[in-house]
C-alpha cells in the first residue's frame, strides 16, 4: 500500500534523469488521490525534498495544500514557499504537468491578495512565466495574472517586460483579452498613450462570437485614451471587427459616447458639466481618472488649434481663448507641452508673448537614422512571420475543408494563394 512517506523515496530517486522523471509522473499520477486525502499533512513534507532537484514531485505536493480552506495566517505559510519553489524549480520538470504548475501559480495570486501584497507576486510570477514559455512569442494563461498583480502593485515597468514581446501564439482567447485589456491600463499608468490604443484596439476588434465584458470595459477605455492622444474618437470600427462587437459596444457605452459628442463642441464649461453631472457613473467604471485627464486635455487641443493660426499670442490672450482663470496657467499648460513635444514654442517671459515655430526635426540625425532603421528591420522581420503563418494557413486541412465547404464553385484562379513552395 502506498503511503506519503514512500512516495517521497520515490521522488527522491526518481528525479534525475528524463526516462526517471517520465516514471516518476505515472506513479504520482496514480497517487494523486492518496495525496489529495493527505492535503493537510503534506507541508511538513516538503522540507524533505529540494524543489530544484525534485522539482516535479514538489509540484504534486504542493499543489492539494491549495485547495484547503486559504486564511492570511496559512497564506502567510504558503506565499514564501511557493514563491521559493516558482524561483528555483526546474523547468525542463515542471513542462511534464503544466496545467498543475498554472494552478498553483494562480493560487500564489489570490494568496498575495489575500495579504493585500500583489508587489510580493510580480517577480515570481515573472519567473513562473518564463519557465512555462515554449518561446517569447508564446502567450501563456498566466500573463493576465502577472499584469494584474503589476497594475495592483503599480508596477509597471515590470509589466513592460512581457508586454514588449511580439506574440504569435495563444492558447486560449480569454488569455488575449485579458493580456491585451491589462496591458492597456499598464500603459495608460505610463502616459503611453499611443501603446494603449494598440492593445485595448486589439480586444476591440478581435474575434468573438458574442459580447463580452472584458471588450466592453476596453471600448470605454479605447473612447477615452482616443480623445486624450488624438483629440477625437471614430465611432467606425475597421472592417474585420466582428458583427457582435460592431452592433452592441456603442449601445454598452453611450454615456462615454455622450462625452465624445460633447468634447467636440470645444467647450470646455459644457464638458465639465456633463463629466460632473455623470460622475457616479464614470467613477463606478473607475474611469474617472482618465475622464479628467479628458476634461484637462481639450485646453491642449484648443492650445494646438491656435498654432495653426497665430504665429505669436499672448499668455493672456491664450488664458480668454482656451478658457483658463489665468495667464500663469496657461503659461503652465504652454510649458508641458513644449516639454512633451506637442507644440514646438518659446515663451518670452518679459512681456508674457509666445512665439509658435515649426517642428524642429530633420530627420538627419544619428539617432532618428537608427530609430528608423530598427523600425524598417522590425517590419521586415513582422512580413517574413506573416508570410510564413500565411502558408502555414493555406496548408492547414481544417482551413481549406472550410474553404472548400462555403465555395460553390472552384476556378483556376482560386488556386493563386497556394505556396509557391508546392508548385511542380
Amino acid at each position: 500500500m502506498q503511503s506519503i512517506e514512500n512516495l517521497v523515496t520515490q521522488i527522491q530517486g526518481l528525479s534525475s534523469n528524463a526516462s526517471d522523471i517520465t516514471a516518476l509522473k505515472d506513479y504520482l499520477k496514480a497517487a494523486e488521490d492518496l495525496l489529495r486525502s493527505e492535503s493537510t499533512r503534506l507541508l511538513s513534507f516538503l522540507d524533505q525534498l529540494d524543489p530544484s532537484k525534485h522539482s516535479l514531485g514538489y509540484l504534486y505536493f504542493l499543489e492539494p495544500c491549495m485547495y484547503c480552506s486559504i486564511t492570511k495566517e496559512r497564506a502567510n505559510t504558503l506565499v514564501p514557499i511557493i514563491a521559493r519553489f516558482i524561483t528555483s524549480c526546474s523547468a525542463e520538470q515542471i513542462r511534464y504537468v503544466p496545467e498543475k504548475f498554472i494552478n498553483v501559480c494562480k493560487r500564489y495570486k489570490d494568496q498575495v491578495l489575500l495579504l493585500e501584497a500583489p508587489i510580493r507576486g510580480v517577480g515570481p510570477m515573472l519567473t513562473a512565466i518564463r519557465k512555462i514559455q515554449s518561446s517569447t512569442e508564446h502567450l501563456t494563461t498566466l500573463h493576465p495574472e502577472f499584469l494584474q498583480l503589476c497594475l495592483l502593485a503599480k508596477c509597471y515597468k515590470a509589466g513592460l517586460s512581457v508586454l514588449e514581446d511580439d506574440i504569435y501564439e495563444i492558447n486560449l482567447p480569454r488569455d488575449f483579452f485579458l493580456y491585451c485589456y491589462y496591458g492597456g491600463m499598464i500603459f495608460i499608468g505610463q502616459k503611453r498613450f499611443r501603446k494603449a490604443l494598440e492593445l485595448l484596439h486589439n480586444v476591440v476588434t478581435a474575434p468573438m462570437s458574442s459580447i463580452n465584458a472584458i471588450a466592453v470595459e476596453a471600448y470605454k477605455k479605447y473612447i477615452l485614451v482616443s480623445l486624450i492622444h488624438h483629440g477625437q474618437f471614430s465611432s467606425t470600427l475597421p472592417k474585420y471587427t466582428s458583427s457582435a462587437a460592431q452592433r452592441n459596444l456603442k449601445n454598452f457605452s453611450q454615456p462615454y459616447m455622450e462625452l465624445v459628442n460633447t468634447y467636440n463642441t470645444g467647450k470646455i464649461a459644457e464638458l465639465e458639466t456633463y463629466v460632473q453631472t455623470n460622475r457616479e457613473k464614470f467613477e463606478s467604471d473607475n474611469n474617472l481618472g482618465l475622464v479628467k485627464q479628458v476634461v484637462s486635455s481639450m485646453y491642449k487641443r484648443n492650445i494646438q488649434r491656435l498654432t495653426q493660426t497665430y504665429l505669436t499670442l499672448s499668455l493672456q490672450d491664450i488664458a480668454n481663448t482656451v478658457q483658463l482663470n489665468s495667464s500663469k496657467e496657461a503659461e503652465m499648460h504652454v510649458l508641458q507641452m513644449i516639454q512633451d513635444g506637442e507644440i514646438f514654442a518659446t515663451i518670452n517671459q518679459k512681456d508674457g508673448m509666445v512665439r509658435f515655430l515649426e517642428d524642429p526635426e530633420q530627420y538627419k540625425t544619428c539617432e532618428m537614422i537608427e530609430h528608423i532603421d530598427s523600425s524598417i528591420q522590425r517590419i521586415m522581420s513582422l512580413s517574413k512571420k506573416l508570410t510564413a503563418m500565411d502558408e502555414l494557413i493555406s496548408c492547414d486541412p481544417l482551413y481549406l475543408g472550410k474553404a472548400g465547404r462555403e465555395r460553390q464553385r472552384f476556378d483556376f484562379d482560386d488556386f493563386d494563394s497556394v505556396p509557391q513552395k508546392f508548385n511542380i
